[in-house]
C-alpha cells in the first residue's frame, strides 16, 4: 500500500511539471502574415507609446477648457506691521492699525469675452486628431516593417530550401564521380572538381541558415517577442504568385497617406494660431468675485479675535494697447509659418508621387522578371535532368553537368527574388498610398 501511494504521488508531481512547464516543441510559435500583423499590433511598444500621446492630448484638450469655468481659490494670508503708518492731522500725529492683521476667504473668477481664449480651445482639440493620424501612421509604419521583415523571412527559408538542395544534388554527382573514378571511367580532376562544387554548396547552405536567424531575429524584434523564443514562418513566396496578376494604377490617389493628412491638420491648427494671435487686439471682458474675514489685534489671542467679512464683485474690460511690438511680431511669425508649411506639403505631395511611380514600375519590372525566371526554371529543370542522364551514360562531361546545376540554382533564386522584390515594392506602396491599414481591418 505504501509503494501505491509513493507511484501515485510520483504520477501527481509529474503531471503537475507538465502541466507547468510546456514541451519546447509547444513553445514554437507559428506565425503567418495575418497572425505576425496580428501580435505586431497589440504588442508594439511603438504603438502603446502612440496610445498614450493620444490620451496625452485628450488630457491636455480637456484642461483647456477648464479655463471657461469660474476659477475658485481659498487664501490665508497674515501680516506683520514692523512700524505702523503715521497720519497728521495740523500739528497732532498718530499711528494707525495693528500689530497683527489676519485676512481668509475665498475668489472666484472666469472669462466672460476672450476671444483668444476661444481660438486656442479650438488648437487644443486638433492637436487630439493630430495624435490620433500620428498614431495611425505608426501602425502603417509597423505593418509594412513586419510585411517586410516576414517576406525577407520567406526568402532566407526558400533561398535555404534552394541551396539545401542544390547540395544535395552537388552530394549525389560527387557520388556519381566517385563511382566512376573507381571503375577508371573518368579522372581524379574531376573528382576534385565535384568534391570543390559540393564543399561550395555546402558553405551556401550554412549561409542561407544564418540569414533565416538574422531575418527571424529582426521580425521578433518587429513583434515584440522574446528573441528566444522559436518561430516558423508559415507558407513560401511561391504562394504570393497570384498576387503578381494584380493591375495597379500609376496614378493611384495619394489624398489617404498619413503624412498628407497630417499636413493638412497642421495647415488647420497654423490657421487657428494665426486668428489666434490677432485676437490678442480684441478687449477681453472678465468677471470676478471675492468673499474675506479680516480681524486686526495686537495680540494672539485667537479667542478675542472679531472676525469682519466683506465682499465685493467686479466686471473688468482690458484693452490691448501696447506690448512693445510683441503681438505684431507673432502675428508675422504665425503667417511665415503657414508659409512654410504649405512649401513642405507641396514638396512632400511631390515626393510622394514619385514614390509611387518608383513602386509601380518596379512591380512591373518583378513582375516581367517573374515571368522571364519561369520560363527559366523550366529550361534549367529540364536541362540539369538532360546533363545528368548524359553524364551517367558517359555522352557528357561534368562541365555540363555543373554548368546545368549552377544554370538550375540560378533560375530558382532570380523566381525567389523576383517574387520577394514584387511583394516589398507593394508593401511600400500602400503604406504610400494610406491602405494597408484599412486593408487589413477588411480582411478581419
Amino acid at each position: 500500500m505504501t509503494r501505491i501511494k509513493l507511484v501515485k504521488l510520483v504520477v501527481a508531481l509529474v503531471g503537475a511539471i507538465v502541466l507547468v512547464t510546456p514541451l519546447r516543441a509547444q513553445d514554437t510559435l507559428q506565425l503567418t502574415l495575418d497572425k505576425a500583423l496580428e501580435i505586431a499590433l497589440s504588442e508594439s511598444l511603438t504603438l502603446k507609446v502612440a496610445d498614450m500621446e493620444i490620451k496625452k492630448s485628450e488630457y491636455a484638450k480637456k484642461g483647456t477648457y477648464s479655463a471657461l469655468f469660474p476659477q475658485i481659490d481659498f487664501s490665508f494670508n497674515y501680516q506683520r506691521a514692523i512700524k505702523k503708518q503715521t497720519m497728521y492731522m495740523g500739528d497732532q500725529s498718530f499711528q494707525i492699525g495693528r500689530n497683527n492683521t489676519w485676512s481668509t476667504g475665498f475668489s472666484a473668477a472666469m472669462p466672460l469675452v476672450n476671444v483668444s481664449l476661444w481660438k486656442s480651445l479650438q488648437i487644443t482639440g486638433m492637436n487630439v486628431e493630430l495624435a490620433i493620424e500620428k498614431a495611425k501612421s505608426s501602425k502603417e509604419d509597423l505593418i509594412d516593417q513586419v510585411q517586410q521583415a516576414f517576406y525577407t523571412a520567406l526568402l532566407a527559408k526558400d533561398s535555404y530550401n534552394v541551396y539545401k538542395e542544390n547540395y544535395d544534388n552537388a552530394v549525389r554527382n560527387y557520388e556519381e564521380v566517385k563511382s566512376k573514378y573507381a571503375n577508371d571511367r573518368t579522372s581524379k580532376f574531376e573528382v576534385i572538381r565535384s568534391e570543390v562544387t559540393m564543399q561550395n554548396a555546402e558553405t551556401s547552405v550554412y549561409d542561407s541558415q544564418n540569414s533565416i536567424i538574422l531575418a527571424e531575429w529582426k521580425l521578433k524584434a518587429l513583434l515584440g517577442i522574446d528573441l528566444q523564443i522559436p518561430i516558423v514562418c508559415l507558407g513560401n513566396l511561391i504562394d504570393y504568385k497570384e498576387t503578381l496578376a494584380e493591375y495597379v494604377d500609376p496614378n493611384a490617389s495619394i489624398e489617404n497617406n498619413s503624412t498628407i493628412k497630417q499636413l493638412e491638420i497642421q495647415e488647420r491648427i497654423l490657421e487657428k494660431t494665426y486668428k489666434m494671435q490677432i485676437a490678442k487686439y480684441y478687449p477681453t471682458l472678465n468677471f470676478s468675485l471675492n468673499y474675506q474675514w479680516m480681524a486686526m489685534s495686537e495680540n494672539f489671542k485667537f479667542s478675542q479675535y472679531i472676525w469682519s467679512p466683506y465682499s465685493t464683485g467686479a466686471i473688468g474690460i482690458t484693452i490691448p494697447i501696447f506690448s512693445g511690438g510683441k503681438r505684431y511680431h507673432d502675428v508675422k511669425q504665425a503667417k511665415v509659418q503657414m508659409e512654410q508649411l504649405a512649401l513642405q506639403k507641396e514638396d512632400a505631395i511631390r515626393n510622394l508621387e514619385v514614390g509611387v511611380k518608383q513602386a509601380v514600375n518596379s512591380m512591373e519590372t518583378c513582375l516581367k522578371q517573374y515571368n522571364a525566371a519561369n520560363k527559366s526554371l523550366e529550361g534549367a529543370q529540364l536541362g540539369y535532368e538532360i546533363a545528368l542522364k548524359r553524364y551517367e551514360i558517359g555522352s557528357g562531361t561534368l562541365l555540363e553537368l555543373q554548368d546545368s546545376q549552377l544554370a538550375l540554382l540560378r533560375s530558382k533564386l532570380t523566381l525567389n527574388q523576383a517574387i520577394y522584390s514584387y511583394m516589398m515594392a507593394k508593401s511600400s506602396l500602400e503604406k504610400v498610398l494610406g491602405t494597408s491599414l484599412s486593408k487589413m481591418e477588411k480582411a478581419q
